[in-house]
């Protein structure tokens, strides 16, 4: 596991495996070096900043490049873009430092001198670097190695608030790599009783408690949307419950999380090529998980229940038919008219569980629809939202964490919509060819009853990564979500 310290240390005499520097510029034309790092352009010479424009280095955030330590205490230097000078994010920082910790994997000590003159400033990036530094290798026979150390360079090395960030960073970051390996293990490994089983174990060394619910139980209390969508998988359904109670709670927190551990589509099947990243549609259950124990590891003042949404969607016999009508947990009937829609039916029964805990507020977090990916791309989440308040501030409380979300609408007519069946309480697909996200957020809005705040968190864009690594963001899961939820939670118990 990589530790992270804070040193006062000169960056150009600071002995490591390899020093991270930063630079400002715009486009292909590198500027200036950062004055975190401009004792080691001095060291490196006047012409240094000429040198990286011949050698073709980015200023751009998340490009970095390795050249030689020279004269400095590190075997390598590598050169990370910052952006313009007056305009250093800390998302910027965060790309810089992890895109260099990507490329430094495996190394013992690497030194950061990249902006770190305030908590926030330090926190990102040592988040960046841990982040930047994972890999998912438990079924490789040879193994690369973690980063062992980061060492952030900063004159606040002996604040506690500086420490205390560099805690709340290893703390959010080690929620999001946990989010990024559940949803990286195949599918043979991670089902829904070993996804339950899972959360048993981290809970042991844990605030956080954890109830499974079997398929006995499902059936015995009326699960029919978790119970209709795993029918067809020789693996049960599972719906487990994480709760985080602390004394003197300020606010109770719903997380509900879709837990597809495969999706064949059922026996309306997807294509072949369709499947292949569909280990990846139980991300929403593994970011509301990750977020409780990240928030009760920090020992924040909120109540959080987590719901993870367990199923297999496979084809059998046994299957659910397009045509089926399914009685939904709470007494709401359903006709099913596209069983590669499963998603919005797991996750209606798990936001029915959360109203009986009566939560001031219900977030629910799913890959759910190829229509949010086609409106939004896949680097950013769709919110939905009955609040309007709620809405808009779910979008900068993302953009606080380092995440992408943009409020989506739910147009009037979709209420109409969901209900145009003649056989059953509501429509689970939606009848037109276009508008698919909103129709799915207008689904779930069904279970939600006046005057609860409910937010829909659509990550099916940006929570797999099937292109290359870029910034902190590594090839396969990402850990969507997980920092909005804790950051959600870090605003709510102020």
């Amino acid at each position: 596991m990589t530790s992270i310290s804070l040193r006062s240390s000169a960056a150009a005499t600071f002995k490591a495996d390899a020093l991270v520097i930063g630079v400002h510029g715009s486009g292909e034309v590198v500027s200036a070096v950062d004055s975190a790092s401009a004792d080691v352009a001095d060291i490196l010479g006047t012409d240094f900043v000429a040198t990286l424009n011949e050698l073709k280095v980015s200023p751009e955030p998340g490009h970095v490049a390795k050249i030689p330590g020279g004269g400095t205490s590190a075997a390598v230097i590598v050169v990370a873009g910052l952006g313009p000078e007056a305009e250093v994010t800390l998302e910027a920082l965060r790309r810089a430092s992890g895109a260099a910790a990507r490329e430094l994997t495996g190394k013992k000590t690497i030194a950061y001198a990249l902006p770190a003159s305030t908590d926030e400033q330090i926190r990102a990036v040592a988040e960046g670097a841990l982040l930047g530094g994972y890999a998912f290798d438990r079924y490789l026979s040879k193994l690369g190695g973690p980063i062992g150390e980061v060492v952030v360079l900063t004159g606040l090395a002996r604040s506690k608030s500086a420490k205390k960030a560099v805690n709340v960073a290893q703390t959010v970051a080690a929620a999001v790599n946990l989010a990024r390996d559940l949803v990286n293990d195949p599918p043979n490994h991670l089902y829904p009783e070993s996804f339950a089983k899972q959360m048993k174990t981290l809970a042991k060394t844990s605030k956080v408690t954890v109830d499974v619910m079997e398929e006995d139980a499902l059936e015995a209390k009326g699960y029919g949307g978790m119970l209709g969508v795993g029918k067809g998988s020789q693996r049960p359904p599972r719906l487990v419950t994480l709760s985080y109670t602390p004394r003197g709670a300020r606010t109770h927190l719903a997380f509900v999380g879709k837990g597809i551990t495969f999706d064949s589509g059922g026996l309306s099947i997807k294509p072949a090529n369709a499947m292949v990243t569909m280990k990846c549609d139980m991300a929403g259950a593994a970011a509301v998980a990750a977020a409780t124990f990240a928030i009760a590891e920090l020992e924040l003042p909120v109540r959080v229940t987590a719901y993870a949404c367990l199923a297999e969607n496979m084809p059998s016999g046994d299957a659910t038919r397009p045509g089926d009508v399914l009685t939904m947990y709470g007494g709401k009937t359903v006709e099913v008219l596209n069983t590669d829609a499963e998603g919005r039916l797991v996750l209606a029964d798990g936001i029915t569980t959360a109203l009986a805990r009566e939560p001031d507020l219900i977030v629910d977090v799913a890959t759910l629809t190829g229509a949010c990916v086609v409106a939004l791309g896949n680097k950013m989440s769709g919110v939905f939202s009955n609040d309007p308040v709620l809405h808009e501030a779910l979008a900068s409380t993302a953009e606080t964490a380092g995440e992408l979300m943009w409020p989506m609408p739910i147009p009037e007519d979709v209420k109409e919509k969901v209900k145009t069946t003649k056989i059953a309480d509501l429509s689970q697909h939606n009848p037109e060819p276009w508008g698919g996200a909103s129709y799915a957020a207008g689904f779930l809005r069904e279970f939600v009853p006046e005057g609860m705040p409910w937010a829909h968190l659509d990550i099916a864009g940006p929570a797999f990564n099937s292109g290359d690594a870029e910034g902190y963001t590594p090839k396969g899961g990402t850990g969507a979500a997980v920092r909005t939820l804790v950051q959600l939670a870090v605003e709510r118990s102020r």
